[in-house]
């Protein structure tokens, strides 16, 4: 054992990692994790541990996240992509156009469009639970949206997508969302859908492991924290679940305050109240 393997995670060590992050933030190139560890004295699997507690993510994770936010921001003012991806810190065009589905869900030509060329088909319907707005990529869903009025809901997804084509869904598509619909209505069909999932790297995390939460069953913030192995995000994992662009598919209304009560939901409190409700009943009526 490394004789700083030994040390125990300290509040102290918050200020040591924003240290690092603003380090890595200022790097022309992502720090690597034996450049971290020198620079703070710690080892490297102990930097890791730490790191990981503190932010949710790996310094790499970190470096990566923060490239693809600095890619976000510039588009739209560079002059052009490429500039844009010297600017965040790529050392090639090349290795951003890799990473760049992920990063933004399509190209950074189309990204620093508004997400023009980019066809999204959509459909309105209507539930027990009031207006549901479901929208596709070629990659799968990227909006599940419910309220009370189908035009603020529509008014949402062009915000999102400021110059996609968004065209209206054929018959094929509106099972989809008759899909969604059932599923409010009788939780116990389930819900599986191809998703096209635009976050942060802790925000993925986040959202991965709401999906692993069975219906019926609940997670408090602090067991999600722990479960993807960042115990002190407790607050950061609120704002990944209240971000969830896809209600119901990533389902964040199955996550209570850590006293079992129910918290604020994107999409009302009443609805996530409902929601429970009806799970509950699908698994004591099975």
């Amino acid at each position: 054992m490394r004789p700083d393997d030994s040390i125990p995670f300290a509040p102290s060590h918050a200020a040591l990692v924003a240290e690092l992050c603003r380090h890595i933030e200022r790097s022309a190139q992502p720090p690597t994790l034996a450049d971290l560890a020198t620079k703070v004295g710690l080892s490297r699997h102990h930097l890791h541990r730490v790191f990981k507690a503190v932010t949710g993510v790996t310094p790499n994770d970190y470096a990566r996240a923060h490239r693809a936010r600095r890619v976000r921001e510039t588009l739209a003012a560079a002059d052009s992509v490429t500039q844009a991806v010297y600017d965040a810190g790529y050392a090639t065009s090349s290795r951003f156009y890799e990473e760049s589905a992920r990063v933004l869900g399509m190209t950074p030509s189309a990204y620093r469009a508004g997400g023009a060329a980019i066809e999204i088909r959509f459909a309105i319907g209507q539930s027990s639970l009031g207006a549901i707005l479901v929208a596709q990529t070629t990659r799968g869903v990227c909006a599940i949206l419910l309220g009370d009025d189908p035009e603020v809901l529509l008014r949402d997804l062009q915000d999102r997508f400021p110059q996609a084509h968004l065209i209206g869904g054929d018959t094929g598509f509106e099972q989809t969302v008759a899909c969604v619909v059932g599923f409010i209505e009788a939780p116990r069909i389930g819900l599986s859908l191809p998703l096209d999932l635009r976050g942060t790297a802790f925000q993925q995390r986040v959202w991965q492991a709401l999906r692993g939460i069975p219906v019926g069953q609940t997670m408090s913030y602090s067991d999600v924290a722990q479960r993807i192995g960042a115990p002190s995000s407790v607050r950061a994992v609120a704002r990944a679940c209240a971000a969830n662009p896809v209600a119901l598919a990533v389902p964040c209304h199955r996550v209570l305050r850590i006293d079992g009560g129910i918290s604020g939901y994107r999409w009302g409190v009443e609805r996530k109240r409902t929601l429970l409700a009806r799970e509950a009943d699908a698994i004591t009526t099975a």
